[in-house]
C-alpha cells in the first residue's frame, strides 16, 4: 500500500509530466486558454494514460522483454521483440484515442468542437507516450502499480494544465506589457510554476543526513576496526619476533 501511494504522490508532484520532464506542452499551450476546455482535455488524457499504460505494460511483459514468449514454449525463450515497443505502444494509444474522440463526439458536441484537432492529437501526445516508455524504463514490477503510474501520471498533466488555465483566464484582464502577451507570459508563469513543483522533490525523499544514533553506530565500528588492525599488526611483529629468536 505504501509502494501505491508514495508513486501516486511521486508521479503528480515529483515527477510531474509537464513541470518536470515538459512533455505534452504543445496541447498544454493550445487548449489551456479555458478552464472548461482544458478540464475535458485533462479528463480524456487521465484517461488514455490509464488504460493504455497497463495494457502496455502486459505487452512488455508478455510479449516485447527478451524471454517474454517463454509461455508459449521453450523453443520461444531466446525471442527478444523489444524493436516492436514504439509500434505497438504508439498502435495501442491511437486506439483508445479513437474510442475517446468517439465518445466524445457522441455526448459533447460543444466540447469535441471546443478540443478541434487537439483531441485526436492526443495518439502523438508525447506525454501519453512517454508515460508507457517511463513505465518500461522503470522496471514496474505488477501491473496495479502500472495502472496506478499511469492515472496518476495523468492526474498530474491534469493539474498542470488546469491551473495555468485558470491563471491565463485571469491574466487576460491584467495589464500585461505588450511583448509578454499570449505565449510569453504563459511561458514564464509555466516556468514558475516548475521551480514551485521542484520543491516537492524532497516530500518523499526525506533528509540525507543519517540519524546520530547511526552516525555513532558508525563511528564505533570504525574505532573498532581500527583497535583490531592494531592488535593484528602488534601479534604479526610479536610472532616474527619469535621466529628470529628460535
Amino acid at each position: 500500500m505504501l509502494e501505491h501511494l508514495e508513486l501516486f504522490f511521486k508521479s503528480i508532484f515529483v515527477d510531474n509530466m509537464v513541470f518536470a520532464v515538459f512533455l505534452g506542452m504543445c496541447s498544454y499551450l493550445a487548449v489551456s486558454k479555458k478552464v472548461t476546455t482544458a478540464v475535458g482535455l485533462g479528463a480524456a488524457v487521465i484517461f488514455v494514460l490509464g488504460v493504455t499504460v497497463p495494457l502496455n505494460w502486459l505487452l512488455d511483459k508478455y510479449l516485447l522483454q527478451d524471454g517474454a514468449l517463454v509461455w508459449l514454449g521453450p523453443e520461444y525463450a531466446d525471442y527478444d521483440l523489444s524493436f516492436l515497443s514504439f509500434i505497438l505502444f504508439i498502435a495501442t494509444i491511437a486506439t483508445m484515442v479513437q474510442l475517446v474522440e468517439i465518445v466524445v463526439e457522441k455526448f459533447s458536441p460543444s466540447l469535441y468542437n471546443s478540443l478541434g484537432i487537439f483531441l485526436p492529437l492526443i495518439a502523438v501526445n508525447c506525454a501519453i507516450l512517454g508515460g508507457s516508455l517511463f513505465m518500461q524504463t522503470r522496471d514496474i514490477p505488477n501491473i496495479g502499480l502500472a495502472l496506478n503510474y499511469g492515472i496518476s501520471s495523468g492526474i498530474g498533466w491534469f493539474l498542470a494544465i488546469l491551473a495555468i488555465a485558470a491563471i491565463r483566464e485571469k491574466i487576460r484582464y491584467s495589464n500585461v506589457p505588450a511583448p509578454l502577451r499570449g505565449l510569453g507570459i504563459t511561458f514564464i508563469i509555466t516556468g514558475l510554476m516548475g521551480i514551485g513543483f521542484q520543491s516537492f522533490g524532497g516530500m518523499l525523499t526525506g533528509d540525507n543526513e543519517p540519524p546520530e544514533e547511526t552516525q555513532s553506530t558508525t563511528a564505533e565500528t570504525q574505532k573498532e576496526k581500527e583497535i583490531k588492525k592494531e592488535i593484528d599488526e602488534d601479534e604479526k611483529a610479536i610472532s616474527y619476533n619469535e621466529a628470529l629468536n628460535k
